[in-house]
């Protein structure tokens, strides 16, 4: 069933979407904006896996599921991926991998680089200097990838920090004005995106423009508490449709709990004053 516009694509987090009344508008650019740890790929991931087995098992109550499941990556390949979802978490959470679609970008963004041919591919050196002319604008690659997904979906691209240390200051309004043109077109697609942002390594500047096109900002963050224990936060800075729910109610700060049989947990919600 296609989602309406006005229907909330749900992330699969149990203890989350309650909070957001649902699940989040589809055609959302969010962007991930975490400290290293701090829980925002987990965030991914269990909203994935989760909604992989809602999909397979029809448990949820929601007819708002996105049609297609897909994650791009940019420096993995599709094994390292797996390899880590099956690692992180109980089996009961990984039984449905292969209800997501997996693209793997690493080639691209490693031909115009200095590593190895044998370090990523198994393609010999003739053919791949055939193909390098090709591969020289990954954005335009991304965005075939991207028109090749179904609508109504959900997309995750890992990770805009690979994708946006390409650029240099020469290059970097092609790439803003691509973030712009993304943002723009989810809603004709009526599709979700995670863009994964490791906090600290772009400038701020930089990081600022990017969450200024989002649709959304969700920071991840270590925070001390009693005792010198650290404590993942996340907080909803930005989310176009949900952010007068949010404030109304003071939903804006989360601790969060990650384990390997429940995933990402947020919990003690908090009110910041």
């Amino acid at each position: 069933m296609p989602v309406s516009p006005n229907q909330s694509m749900p992330t699969g987090i149990s203890s989350l979407d309650p909070v957001w009344e649902g699940g989040v508008p589809p055609g959302s650019v969010i962007l991930l904006l975490g400290d290293i740890g701090a829980g925002s790929t987990e965030f991914v991931y269990s909203s994935i896996l989760s909604l992989a087995l809602q999909k397979s098992e029809g448990t949820s109550a929601s007819p708002a599921l996105p049609e297609e499941i897909c994650y791009i990556t940019f420096t993995k390949s599709k094994e390292d991926v797996i390899g880590e979802l099956k690692w992180s978490f109980h089996p009961d959470m990984t039984r449905e991998l292969e209800k997501i679609r997996y693209r793997d970008l690493s080639q691209i963004y490693f031909d115009t680089s200095v590593i190895p041919l044998e370090w990523y591919s198994k393609r010999d050196i003739r053919s791949r200097m055939q193909s390098r002319g090709e591969h020289d604008n990954i954005l335009g690659s991304l965005a075939e990838e991207l028109n090749s997904v179904k609508k109504n979906s959900l997309i995750v691209l890992d990770s805009l920090t690979d994708l946006a240390t390409q650029f240099d200051n020469a290059r970097w309004n092609e790439f803003a004005a691509f973030l712009k043109g993304l943002q723009r077109v989810s809603k004709e697609w009526n599709s979700t995106l995670y863009l994964m942002l490791t906090r600290g390594i772009l400038d701020v500047s930089r990081e600022l423009e990017m969450a200024d096109t989002a649709d959304a900002v969700l920071l991840f963050r270590w925070e001390e508490t009693t005792g010198a224990r650290r404590q993942r936060v996340m907080y909803t800075e930005k989310f176009r449709g949900l952010m007068p729910h949010l404030e109304e109610k003071d939903l804006v700060k989360f601790a969060v709990r990650i384990s390997s049989a429940g995933g990402f947990e947020v919990s003690n919600i908090r009110v910041v004053i």
